[in-house]
């Protein structure tokens, strides 16, 4: 296989998934801004990852995304910043005035489309049910089987009385993240490289930029409404 049809077949798969949805979605006013702001991320050519609005710093909105290869430059915050704001202006969905901040999903992302868990399968992760599943609500474990309405942990750590594997409906699932771990870190700076070099040639990011800029935000904002 030539350079050129491999390109042309992770192009193809690139965008078999832009339009993946998200299992894990956002609710109440982290909702209602995440529908309004989700279109025009997508027509950017980016993917929304997460939209969550906190008390940090008065009031902060972070809105994460990523290209659909799961890359995110901060010059690709600055565009989703520039993307998303005029929509804000002119929607106005939060009271009072909050600070904007866009980011990446960092290395111990959060985990809302089933692709991200087969990406990162072998890897440990925690999740949370919006039931209990199992007489539980939070689990931990390391992905070690992603079918197409489940996933399957097998615990890292000895639990009195808990199953040693896992398998809870992707329909259950409320939250869920990677546990920061030296092998995750490993994995991801390598990822990030590999792609990296396939769609910005020439680039050199060290690998300490890199894991520095887990979350690379893009120039904050203030925002009267």
């Amino acid at each position: 296989m030539n350079e050129q049809t491999q390109q042309d077949q992770n192009i193809t798969a690139l965008d078999a998934t832009q339009d993946e949805p998200r299992i894990i979605r956002e609710t109440g006013i982290d909702a209602k801004v995440a529908s309004l702001i989700e279109p025009a991320i997508n027509a950017a050519g980016f993917r929304l990852v997460r939209v969550r609005l906190s008390g940090l710093n008065g009031l902060t909105l972070q809105i994460m995304a990523e290209r659909p290869d799961g890359t995110m430059t901060v010059e690709d915050c600055e565009i989703v910043s520039r993307t998303v704001s005029p929509v804000l202006d002119v929607e106005d969905p939060i009271d009072g005035k909050y600070h904007l901040e866009i980011s990446s999903p960092g290395i111990d992302r959060p985990m809302v489309r089933k692709s991200d868990f087969s990406n990162w399968q072998g890897h440990i992760a925690k999740l949370e049910t919006s039931m209990l599943h199992d007489n539980r609500k939070k689990f931990r474990g390391r992905i070690i089987k992603v079918e197409d309405e489940t996933v399957t942990l097998e615990a890292d750590q000895a639990t009195y009385g808990a199953e040693a594997q896992t398998t809870i409906p992707f329909e259950l699932i409320a939250d869920a993240r990677l546990i920061l771990t030296d092998d995750l870190i490993r994995d991801a700076l390598r990822k990030d490289k590999a792609l990296r070099e396939g769609r910005i040639p020439g680039d050199e990011l060290s690998d300490e930029f890199n894991l520095d800029s887990g979350n690379a935000d893009a120039p904050e904002n203030d925002k009267d409404n």
